[in-house]
């Protein structure tokens, strides 16, 4: 069976990061599970951030993370390219250097062989396009088809980078244009025309390593990578986290025309309204147009890194963002916490 015969979308209800589970569900599933302390764990899951950190030395620490979902392409060389990108990037948002991966894989007993080894080799491939290695992992019979990574790598303890480290004044840097959720939700249904999908899959494989090599040489005071929360969900925790609010320049944010296209006809993932339960509350939409607002609550899959930049750093940084991420932008600003809502949506930003 060639891999034009796999329909994989077709055995999966929801797709890629569009089913995770929800940001506020998640919290309430962690209450009060006691967390053990130790000195050398500096980012437990405690706290909202995209992969824990365990000091080893004064010069090293272990970053370690997990990701998984089902098939976002039909493709499985495709999906396994960009299971195994998405896992990655979590390391790249700490500033880490991704080194060891084990698969985590479930598969249909019926599944063809070769639709399997495809799907692996996916994998393999962005992974070794990282500088890592998979050295094992585990996989079981599911009815539904799904894959991931759980990835270790390194960073040096003081140059770690979370998202609660924002501060007021820092400029707001983004890498990846928006709307992969919507494109996808729409391809499910043969609604998405085949050229905005073919740069959606681009996007999706793409490494967020060209920003983190290029991001860990200056002044960044926070980073998450946008996935399934959305670009306001992940927003929020990081505004939460640092004691600050953001204001977000709409305009200025990218989004894919064929997305925003589909957003304004009503097609949109369930995700979306998710994410959108989650965060509206700490969000005054101004006069952002709603369609807007959906593509920003939409959930990414491998989507791009979100940093706060001391303003001093912000102009070189964003150039030389320019020539290696698939879309450099500067989206907004930080600022002092002033009470009440945590982000501020304009579509133009105020003189």
């Amino acid at each position: 069976m060639s891999e034009n015969q796999v329909k994989l979308t077709k055995l999966a209800k929801c797709a890629g990061c569009g089913a995770k589970v929800g940001a506020g569900t998640l919290a309430r599933l962690l209450e009060g599970i006691q967390v053990r302390q130790d000195p050398n764990l500096l980012v437990g899951f405690d706290r909202s951030d995209d992969a824990s950190v365990y000091k080893i030395s004064e010069d090293l620490a272990l970053v370690q993370t997990v990701d998984f979902f089902p098939p976002i392409a039909d493709a499985p060389y495709l999906f396994g390219q960009i299971a195994a990108a998405n896992a990655l990037s979590d390391v790249y948002a700490m500033g880490g250097e991704p080194k060891l991966c084990l698969n985590i894989m479930a598969v249909p007993k019926d599944m063809p062989p070769e639709t399997v080894h495809d799907l692996l080799r996916g994998g393999y491939d962005k992974v070794y396009e990282a500088g890592a290695l998979i050295t094992g992992g585990h996989s079981i019979l599911d009815d539904e088809p799904k894959y991931g990574l759980a990835v270790t790598g390194f960073v040096h303890p003081e140059k770690m980078l979370t998202n609660s480290g924002a501060k007021p004044g820092d400029v707001l840097l983004f890498t990846k244009p928006i709307g992969t959720g919507v494109l996808t939700t729409a391809a499910k249904a043969d609604m998405a025309p085949a050229e905005a999908m073919e740069r959606a899959w681009r996007l999706m494989t793409t490494l967020n390593k060209a920003a983190r090599d290029a991001m860990v040489k200056y002044r960044v005071h926070a980073c998450t990578d946008v996935t399934g929360f959305g670009l306001l969900g992940h927003g929020l925790e990081m505004a939460q986290g640092s004691g600050v609010e953001l204001e977000i320049h709409v305009n200025a944010v990218d989004l894919l025309p064929e997305a925003a296209e589909l957003a304004k006809m009503g097609i949109l993932p369930e995700g979306m309204y998710r994410n959108r339960s989650f965060a509206e509350d700490a969000v005054d939409p101004g006069d952002a147009e709603l369609w807007q607002q959906d593509l920003l609550y939409d959930p990414q899959t491998s989507g791009g890194l979100l940093m706060a930049v001391d303003r001093l750093d912000a102009e070189v940084l964003y150039e030389e963002l320019r020539g290696c991420v698939p879309s450099a932008q500067r989206i907004g600003l930080v600022r002092e916490y002033r009470g009440g809502k945590r982000i501020f949506l304009q579509r133009e930003r105020q003189k």
